[in-house]
């Protein structure tokens, strides 16, 4: 049993289980349903609160995230690229709320979400070398998180922040 993003109960049973015991479950776990629907929504209108801080619904808004974004990241990229020897062949900006980074191993290109312009240069840099570790090791296994703590050693600390700033609407 599982409580998805917009607040519905997702259960998974065995084929012929008979309705019977499934609601038995279900009133069984009736109070853990109501305060972990609680909490998903309440965490759903955190992330939505930090999320729209940045608004991206004009064509002119995404033009402009971009140009901002890309002035930002574009040093960065050149600087560690360049220490780790790897250059991508491409660095694209697109509006992504479910990753912040996403590395394309066989075009060997990255591509960083907009929504990046909404935490601190520091976290920011982060994920421009871990989608750059990538290019190194595609899996998240031991060499990738030796390469990162390698080339960008606060990347934990980084990654605690995001995920704090995310969760607390974006406020601190």
């Amino acid at each position: 049993m599982r409580i998805v993003k917009n607040g519905d109960v997702h259960v998974s049973v065995p084929y012929g289980m008979p309705r019977a015991e499934v609601d038995a479950f279900l009133d069984g776990n009736r109070d853990w349903i109501v305060e972990a629907r609680r909490k998903t929504l309440e965490r759903e209108g955190q992330r939505s609160a930090f999320f729209n801080r940045l608004p991206l619904q004009t064509r002119e808004q995404m033009a402009d995230a971009r140009r901002r974004l890309e002035a930002l990241t574009a040093p960065m990229v050149a600087h560690h690229a360049g220490e780790m020897n790897v250059m991508p062949a491409q660095v694209s900006y697109r509006a992504m709320v479910s990753r912040w980074g996403v590395c394309y191993i066989k075009r060997r290109s990255i591509c960083l979400s907009l929504y990046l312009l909404l935490l601190p240069e520091w976290c920011v840099e982060s994920t421009v070398v871990h989608e750059l570790c990538h290019l190194l090791e595609p899996s998240h296994n031991e060499r990738f998180y030796a390469l990162m703590d390698r080339y960008y050693p606060r990347w934990r600390e980084a990654r605690r922040e995001t995920r704090r700033l995310c969760s607390a609407g974006g406020t601190s």
